[in-house]
């Protein structure tokens, strides 16, 4: 009887054994293929960038700020690849993406400067041989590369990366200050360059470069944000884990957190529900997130006209009155 209720009880820890193997499986599946995800989306807007500055900067003369926008101009000067110079000028902010930010972000980021780079020199050399290159009105030539490469950009900010150079800088700055867009931020830098490339190319080339680098820098923002900064998601939070979740999303998003006192109708069993008002692009973070760390977690997802305050839209003085 006694090696009967041993052989039960053994029986019973092989079975859930074999049931947490199987949870661990699942939930490292689906984080494997978020990561391959994020490295396609990131893969596809690499392109995206490097074929905007093949297709239609480079030949046109048109810096459009950044380290890209750099080395166009040292390219003029000096013949280097656009492509291999922009690497060698992003190892020293490769450090600095290391030390001021996780794992995750330096390896996506890195993974976006090296494989971008590499694309433009290797589409540069078909796009070339097959006479692709666009050459013709400035105007048409700076809205489109802007428009190319601000949908290249956003796909890349939004799977958690940059790519390369003044991005960095400006991701980094975002962190710190959300209420200030990244794609403020990477207007303000991009100045510099093409201050610099005006006295390299004609003005008219410098004129046109800004208007790329102004409709790049609106198309990030409606990547990530939508067309309005202050539009954005609210999540309500419902766990028994709500307490690490509250604290991950502060730390981890620079989120706030709200506790609302709740109380279930059929178990009476008393908790709290989550709210947290978050932008577009980092909805599915706080998923992934809120699963990883409770499987059986409810969430309820609404949009929102306006969310006004800090890592939003700021309250302008007619409001104000």
């Amino acid at each position: 009887m006694v090696n009967f209720y041993v052989k039960i009880v053994i029986i019973k820890k092989k079975v859930h054994k074999i049931g947490s193997d199987k949870v661990l499986f699942r939930k490292d599946f689906k984080e494997v293929k978020k990561l391959v995800l994020d490295y396609l989306i990131i893969s596809l807007g690499c392109f995206l960038y490097a074929v905007s500055i093949v297709l239609f900067a480079e030949p046109n003369d048109l810096a459009p700020g950044g380290i890209s926008g750099l080395c166009i101009v040292i390219k003029s000067l000096t013949g280097f690849p656009v492509g291999t110079a922009s690497t060698l000028i992003n190892l020293p902010l490769f450090v600095i993406a290391y030390k001021k930010s996780g794992i995750s972000f330096f390896l996506k980021t890195l993974y976006a400067t090296l494989f971008g780079n590499f694309l433009i020199d290797l589409t540069k050399f078909y796009i070339s041989q097959a006479g692709l290159e666009y050459k013709g009105e400035l105007f048409i030539a700076s809205v489109l590369s802007g428009a190319m490469a601000g949908i290249g950009l956003g796909l890349i900010f939004m799977r958690g990366g940059t790519a390369g150079g003044v991005d960095i800088i400006a991701s980094l700055v975002s962190d710190a200050r959300p209420h200030i867009s990244i794609g403020k931020v990477i207007l303000f830098l991009d100045g510099i360059v093409i201050l610099i490339s005006a006295f390299v190319f004609k003005i008219e080339n410098a004129f046109y470069a800004c208007v790329c680098v102004y409709v790049m820098s609106k198309v990030v923002d409606g990547v990530m944000y939508g067309s309005n900064i202050g539009v954005g998601k609210v999540i309500f939070i419902i766990s028994e884990k709500s307490q690490e979740i509250s604290s991950r999303i502060i730390t981890e998003f620079s989120r706030g957190v709200t506790e609302l006192k709740s109380c279930g109708s059929y178990t009476r069993r008393e908790g709290e529900v989550l709210l947290c008002a978050v932008r577009r692009y980092e909805l599915y973070k706080i998923y992934s997130l809120v699963y990883s760390i409770d499987p059986q977690s409810f969430l309820i997802v609404t949009d929102t006209k306006e969310i006004t305050g800090e890592g939003f839209k700021q309250f302008s003085d007619k409001k104000r009155k």
